[in-house]
């Protein structure tokens, strides 16, 4: 009897001691460093544990939730987009997003699964509206950055709403369907060649504009030349013709100037090889001779 009493003693022990260890373990919280752990008593939230480490919980009363702490990646499907020319694209995104606020997390979505579909959902309508608002040159010439951040844009603080904070949303291929291609990009550099036909065009005009106002500038400048040469010729005749005038008036230059024209007339004739002066009797050259006594 007393050796049954303390087998079943043993045994009580046992039981007692994979209790406690049980009990241990179910009032235990891991929390990782990457992860969120919700604390939930009868399914209401009570509290959220954000920092790696060990915390407890009430066993059976309390249950627990994990959520990603760290950036996730989402690759988002293929997806045709129409632009403003009614042109098919064919677009390939990613999304990098975390959770910012796991409790508004936890009662709007409560999965990830949830989360990237609501994403796709989210990033794939703002694609649509943005792209649809471009021609499909706009769409191809803005891949280098500008489309990615209009994407942000259009969906601004959206994912908040469910305690999302959305990072980045990058294309990792955004071009034509593959039968499309050649006949768009000829078209496209028919356009070019269009566009580069009209700037020449319109720079010969102007060059030629300034080519004839140069040319009118430079007529305008010759004739404005012309007329004072043809004013200052005048005014030098005019000067000479009023110092003969004063000089003929007065009796005792007026032979001097005389004799000085004689001469000129003389030294021209005597050019060449004839040297033979022939001179009137009246003539003031000769009369300088005919007064040597």
């Amino acid at each position: 009897m007393a050796k049954s009493i303390k087998k079943l003693s043993g045994i009580f022990i046992i039981i007692i001691i994979f209790a406690g260890v049980f009990l241990l373990f179910s009032s235990l919280i891991v929390t990782k460093e990457n992860q969120y752990t919700l604390v939930k008593r009868f399914g209401k939230i009570e509290h959220v544990v954000s920092e790696a480490g060990l915390s407890f919980k009430t066993p059976f009363i309390e249950t627990t939730d994990t959520y990603p702490k760290n950036i996730q990646f989402y690759d988002m499907s293929e997806s045709n987009v129409i632009t403003m020319g009614k042109k098919t694209m064919v677009a390939d995104n990613y999304v990098l997003w975390r959770i910012q606020e796991p409790i508004l997390f936890a009662q709007t979505l409560n999965s990830v699964i949830y989360a990237e579909s609501r994403l796709d959902t989210t990033v794939y309508n703002s694609m649509k509206n943005v792209i649809g608002s471009l021609s499909q040159a706009e769409v191809i010439s803005g891949r280098d950055g500008e489309l990615n951040q209009a994407f942000m844009d259009s969906i601004g603080t959206n994912m908040e709403q469910y305690g999302i904070e959305l990072i980045l949303v990058e294309t990792k291929h955004l071009d034509l369907p593959s039968a499309n291609k050649t006949a768009v990009f000829d078209r496209m550099i028919s356009e070019r060649a269009q566009i580069a036909a009209t700037y020449t065009a319109e720079g010969e005009a102007e060059a030629q504009k300034i080519r004839n106002t140069t040319d009118r500038e430079i007529a305008i400048s010759i004739s404005n030349a012309e007329a004072e040469a043809a004013k200052i010729t005048a005014e030098g005749e005019a000067e000479y013709m009023r110092v003969l005038s004063d000089a003929y008036s007065d009796s005792a230059r007026s032979e001097f100037y005389t004799f000085i024209r004689s001469l000129d007339a003389a030294r021209t004739s005597l050019s060449g090889e004839n040297k033979t002066l022939i001179l009137s009797a009246d003539s003031p050259i000769a009369q300088i001779f005919y007064q040597i006594d």
